[in-house]
């Protein structure tokens, strides 16, 4: 199973990479593929709406979201999981996702 990371980035130190990396790592380790923009984004110049385009197409591809902890006072968060319940995907938090390994 493909799960996607969503979770806050905009205005938070480092666009909480760390925490994307993190629950990345653990998210693999328990058996999923995992694909989250925050990997392979090193320029973070462009505006919100390039990595909101980018992101939805990435999620399209998955099988389901994993909600990083403050994703619900994320606007680009919120619509990825909007969308993601709209197309029947499975949602969790990443403990969710976890604790389902």
């Amino acid at each position: 199973m493909t799960l996607y990371l969503a979770g806050p980035m905009t205005g938070l130190p480092d666009f909480n990479f760390p925490a994307f990396h993190e629950a990345a790592t653990q998210l693999r380790a328990a058996g999923y593929e995992v694909v989250t923009t925050a990997e392979g984004c090193e320029d973070t110049s462009r505006p919100w709406e390039y990595y909101m385009r980018h992101a939805l197409r990435a999620l399209l591809d998955c099988d389901a979201i994993a909600l990083l902890p403050g994703w619900g006072e994320s606007r680009g968060a919120r619509i990825e999981e909007a969308l993601a319940c709209d197309l029947g995907m499975p949602r969790g938090t990443v403990a969710d996702w976890l604790d389902a390994a």
